[in-house]
């Protein structure tokens, strides 16, 4: 039986990160969250998240090239 990677479960409930450059990441509640980045939305349910970044993250380059 194949394995899921965890961070690709659609049941998990995630954070949404953001580091100084402004950009984001969906990251799983259970990881603890990596140096230089700041949980900005949730937990909540993956797919929530996900359309929180579709709302909220719509230029994806970082923040010194906007």
């Amino acid at each position: 039986m194949e394995q899921l990677n965890p961070f690709d479960d659609p049941q998990q409930v995630c954070l949404v990160l953001q580091n100084r450059r402004a950009q984001y990441s969906l990251w799983p509640e259970f990881s603890p969250v990596p140096q230089g980045w700041t949980p900005v939305f949730g937990p909540a349910p993956r797919a929530e998240c996900g359309q929180w970044l579709q709302t909220h993250w719509t230029d994806m380059r970082p923040a010194a090239l906007r």
